[in-house]
């Protein structure tokens, strides 16, 4: 028996190589299985966290969209708070089609107050003025448009001017501005008030450039808009009685008046038309005198 048992060991020993090599097709085959389910189950892995990588990413972009909204509203809040003249809350809704102004269209229209001429700010300053009013909606023409002009005051020494826009450029121009004046780079510019439209001590711009030349009549000064003009979404709008009047050009003046004139003739000719003339006198008439008889004619017999 125990002779028995040692060839077994002996035999089991030389088989074990041959069982070995036997059974490496099957392992290399359960391998491959196994290589290609978990590449598979990797790939499906793979692509649900891509998935939800990107449903993340956009949700963390929503919710620091409505963290900046929330943070600006806070702003608007403290603004509004601060301002003696009552305001409204808006909304931009989208810029204007014309490629060549600076003007946006907002949410609030007549229906909610808003007047022609009202101010627009935000947070931090002025951004334009209501030029046009509908029922709904209201358009809003910027500060750096190039037909808008706004009055401002030096906050250092309280020089006034106005500030032009310049346009696409998104800068303001002091303009007609003498060459000595008072005036800084660095100033902060605030509205004066002069015009009726604006109330005073509004932030405006800051001058960012000052040129002063020996052969020009005027300096150049280029200012930078201290509010967002073109980065907020929510803007106040001032519920004051903007009716300032309104200048108009010379030769709008002049046709006005060479009308009016016209106009002012024709009037008079027609009156003088209409006007009936009296007839001329007509002279009295002498009394007739009676006829004399003549000499040879005889009375007749009592």
């Amino acid at each position: 028996m125990r002779s028995l048992s040692v060839v077994r060991q002996v035999v089991g020993s030389a088989l074990y190589p041959l069982q070995m090599a036997a059974l490496v097709p099957r392992d290399a085959f359960n391998r491959v299985g196994d290589y290609f389910s978990s590449q598979s189950a990797l790939e499906q892995d793979n692509r649900k966290l891509t998935g939800q990588l990107s449903v993340n990413a956009q949700l963390l972009q929503q919710s620091q969209q409505l963290f900046a909204e929330n943070a600006q509203l806070r702003k608007l809040l403290g603004a509004s708070e601060r301002l003696q003249a009552k305001s409204l809350m808006s909304e931009i809704l989208y810029d204007a089609r014309d490629a060549f102004t600076r003007k946006i269209v907002l949410d609030r229209g007549s229906q909610n107050g808003v007047a022609l001429g009202q101010p627009v700010i935000d947070d931090i300053g002025v951004v334009g003025q209501v030029t046009r009013v509908f029922p709904f909606t209201s358009e809003v023409t910027l500060l750096t448009d190039k037909d808008q002009a706004i009055s401002v005051q030096v906050v250092r020494n309280g020089l006034r001017s106005v500030a032009y826009g310049r346009g696409q450029s998104g800068v303001l121009d002091l303009k007609f501005m003498a060459t000595n004046a008072d005036i800084q780079k660095g100033d902060t510019l605030v509205t004066s008030g002069i015009d009726g439209v604006f109330p005073p001590g509004l932030a405006v711009a800051k001058v960012l450039q000052v040129e002063n030349k020996s052969n020009d009549a005027f300096a150049h000064i280029v200012c930078q808009p201290a509010a967002g003009v073109d980065r907020n979404r929510q803007l106040l709008v001032l519920l004051v009685d903007a009716r300032a009047p309104r200048l108009e050009p010379e030769e709008s003046k002049d046709k006005k008046d060479k009308f009016g004139r016209r106009r002012a003739d024709g009037a008079k000719e027609s009156t003088s038309e209409n006007v009936a003339v009296p007839p001329a006198p007509i002279p009295p008439k002498s009394p007739e005198k009676p006829s004399e008889k003549p000499s040879g004619a005889r009375s007749p017999a009592p």
